[in-house]
């Protein structure tokens, strides 16, 4: 089972923007359910979304996309009441661009922008949130998005807004209302953008899911976010704020900077020279070790923030260029 809305979300930062269109809302949830998966799992995500969904169908009118021609799938989305179903299928033979791609992903790409196409040109929607049919949402769900979706507006360096941290496990998350930007696209529950998923069978053969995904934490505190002024979160004013978080952490070096780090009673800053050092260092805790285009998971301009035990204490990974990134 994937969850969503871990504490300590995330917002994509990105060059390329869609231009929103009013009005701002109603946005759809639109689920992404294919063919070969087993159904068990729609039921169970589906229930578990309607329970939020319900009483904000008005602004969050809810869409189910099959992909394929599995009758049983049609047949059960078709048993909910107060959804749209569309049904995407296509059954030309797949092309890599590359030997040994999974075709899967190619699927799943051609699948996410038949669906984007119909919502976004056909309905005119201004944006979309994406689930996967088997994700678990927080009672504050739909509120975070609704709340977010001014700042996706009027900040044009934010590509998504995302309710997913990679590093979202227990031991590495505190503060519920805690929003970072990240250069690495975090997905699972996000806004506008298109992405993929991996589940415990889904694309990635169960390559993370037991170790990172699993434990993830699901946000169980309901924040009234359209309360919160989220305006920390634009560019100009994260960018000053993050470097004087990051500057002031107290800096740790050595090859034991790990061991240090687990004795110091204040934030704390380790610098790693490279790839293969950051994931030497990540695996020494426990988070994400993954890279992807020279970017680590949940990184902002090469840094990466998590909590340490479940405390307020923040441990930062930072890159050997980070401090200049940051202005500091």
């Amino acid at each position: 089972m994937k969850v969503d809305e871990c504490t300590e979300q995330q917002v994509a930062d990105g060059k390329e923007m869609a231009s929103p269109t009013a009005p701002p809302l109603p946005s759809p949830v639109h689920h992404q359910r294919s063919s070969c998966d087993a159904i068990s799992h729609l039921p169970y995500g589906h229930d578990k979304q309607r329970k939020y969904q319900t009483s904000v169908a008005s602004k969050f009118p809810l869409f189910i996309s099959q992909d394929g021609t599995n009758g049983e799938v049609k047949k059960k989305a078709l048993s909910y009441t107060q959804i749209t179903y569309m049904q995407h299928v296509d059954l030309e033979p797949v092309r890599t661009e590359r030997p040994g791609e999974l075709t899967a992903y190619y699927k799943i790409a051609n699948h996410y922008k038949w669906a984007l196409d119909e919502l976004f040109i056909k309905h005119n929607f201004a944006r979309v949130i994406i689930l996967e049919d088997d994700m678990e949402i927080a009672p504050d769900f739909f509120d975070y998005f609704e709340a977010a979706a001014n700042l996706l507006d009027n900040d044009k360096t934010i590509m998504a807004v995302s309710s997913w941290n990679d590093n979202g496990q227990k031991q590495f998350v505190y503060d519920p209302k805690a929003l970072y930007r990240s250069d690495f696209f975090p997905g699972l529950g996000w806004m506008l953008t298109k992405t993929y998923n991996f589940g415990e069978h889904g694309s990635s053969m169960g390559q993370f899911f037991k170790q990172y995904l699993e434990p993830i934490k699901l946000n169980d505190v309901h924040i009234k976010w359209n309360s919160e002024d989220l305006s920390y979160l634009r560019e100009d004013k994260f960018l000053i704020q993050f470097g004087k978080d990051v500057s002031t952490a107290t800096p740790l070096s050595g090859s034991d900077a790990v061991l240090k780090a687990h004795n110091m009673d204040a934030d704390v800053r380790i610098q790693y020279n490279d790839q293969g050092d950051f994931e030497r260092i990540a695996r020494q805790f426990g988070i994400f070790e993954e890279w992807k285009d020279g970017i680590p998971r949940t990184a902002y301009k090469g840094v990466v923030v998590f909590r340490y035990k479940s405390s307020p204490r923040r441990i930062y990974l930072v890159g050997p260029d980070s401090l200049g990134q940051l202005g500091v």
